[in-house]
């Protein structure tokens, strides 16, 4: 047993240097390349985390101008429809004064062309009566021969 002691002994021995060079790699392997290496992953990392943070807030941003603009829409179609109503409501008022005047105008129109009427007709009447007398003695006079010197002929 003594002897596989030896050659286990003979052997680590003589790994000794590859152990140290191994080591040495590895410690060197940590500092030349996992640490830039980790280093930069990390800075990727953080500007890829930072890059779609800022994506959101800018996609937040864009809807919560979206938003907005959308409310001001709203509000601007409400204020065009506002302004539309009032316009029908003063033109209907518009007009129903205008309707009203029109009729004011008509029945003032019907008023003074009835008392022309009736003061042609009472004018035509007093014609009339004044006419009806000759009217009268002309008929009596075609129908009744005349007299001479009082008597018939």
């Amino acid at each position: 047993m003594q002897a596989i002691i030896q050659q286990v002994g003979a052997l680590l021995l003589g790994s000794v240097p590859t152990l140290i060079l191994f080591i040495a790699l590895v410690v060197a392997y940590q500092f030349l390349v996992q640490g830039p290496l980790s280093r930069t992953l990390g800075e990727r990392r953080a500007r890829t985390t930072g890059a779609v943070e800022e994506a959101h807030k800018a996609i937040a941003a864009a809807e919560a101008r979206t938003a907005e603009y959308a409310e001001k829409l709203r509000q601007a179609r409400a204020e065009v429809f506002r302004m539309r109503e009032l316009r029908l409501h003063q033109w209907s008022l518009d007009r129903d004064a205008a309707l009203t005047e029109a009729r004011r105008q008509a029945g003032a129109r019907v008023v003074e062309a009835r008392s022309v009427l009736s003061g042609e007709v009472a004018a035509a009447r007093q014609m009339l009566l004044a006419s009806a007398d000759q009217l009268a003695l002309q008929v009596v006079g075609a129908v009744l021969p005349q007299t001479v010197g009082g008597v018939r002929s």
